[in-house]
């Protein structure tokens, strides 16, 4: 089992993946980048809330209340604002060092909004 420390910390996109899929994934895959951005192309296990909706007094989505949080954006700038912030608010996250840019150039598998496949916008 993976534990996860109360302050944020950078993992890579192989050990997001291995951490958040599966029949039981140890964590849920947290995408924080807006609307557009998500339904251009996403991880298929992750689920989705903005940045600005945390920044914003949200919380995660109820499929992710209570469990460890792999956060992910376009780059790793605004995972690691909102893994911290989620830190503050007693979660437990880490985010991803290079995010979905990573994600897609370490060819993991990329969706659109549809189900389709996807790309990093």
């Amino acid at each position: 089992m993976f534990h996860f420390r109360r302050s944020a910390s950078r993992i890579t996109v192989d050990e997001a993946r291995s951490r958040t899929r599966g029949k039981e994934p140890v964590a849920v895959l947290l995408d924080v980048r807006e609307q557009a951005e998500w339904n251009a192309g996403h991880a298929p296990e992750a689920v989705h809330v903005p940045l600005t909706s945390l920044l914003a007094g949200g919380g995660p989505p109820p499929e992710a209340e209570g469990r460890p949080l792999v956060v992910i954006c376009r780059s790793g700038n605004r995972s690691q604002q909102a893994a911290q912030l989620l830190n503050e608010h007693g979660a437990h996250a880490v985010d991803v060092e290079g995010g979905m840019d990573a994600w897609a150039d370490a060819g993991h598998p990329v969706v659109d909004g549809r189900g389709n496949s996807g790309r990093i916008a």
